[in-house]
């Protein structure tokens, strides 16, 4: 049996359960340029910094850009990762008066100077939820799921109560 066929939901007491993502780490060649770069589209704070690592805050997660040599400019059109904004009309504005450049696909995504390709997801429009007190201490209490999304979690088990 392959793993797409297998169902390891409760199961198996032998492997962890995988719950969600603390952070993303990306490689950049310079974490100046990096975060003058993220800075021209999003609103965020410092988690932390050291000479060659800057840790961008999302509430309970982040994103640490990382200074290496090794960081180049070669771009990967599959390997990427998807950043949740409350708001992806602001971003592809910030994007288009930035002059950074759409990849031609469906919904919103760019290569970061480095190549690393980054997707923009709307919180309204996915499954992924933030807890009702992290939304609260990011100043995002108003975020909202779309009725596709509130079905989608309906269909798991994981729909927001209604009372």
């Amino acid at each position: 049996m392959t793993a797409s066929e297998s169902d390891t939901s409760d199961d198996d007491p032998d492997r962890a359960r995988l719950v969600g993502s603390n952070h993303v780490a990306l490689e950049v060649g310079d974490v100046e340029e990096a975060l003058e770069f993220y800075e021209s589209l999003f609103r965020f704070e410092l988690r932390g910094r050291s000479d060659t690592k800057v840790f961008l805050d999302m509430g309970d997660q982040f994103v640490a850009l990382a200074e290496t040599d090794e960081a180049t400019v070669e771009t990967d059109d599959a390997r990427h990762f998807g950043l949740v904004v409350d708001d992806a009309e602001t971003v592809e504005a910030r994007l288009e008066e930035t002059d950074v450049e759409r990849l031609d696909v469906p919904g919103l995504e760019f290569h970061d100077p480095w190549g690393n390709r980054v997707q923009i997801v709307d919180y309204e429009e996915i499954q992924f939820t933030k807890a009702d007190h992290v939304l609260k201490g990011m100043g995002l209490e108003g975020l909202e799921k779309s009725e596709g999304a509130l079905e989608e979690l309906a269909e798991k088990g994981m729909a927001p109560d209604s009372g």
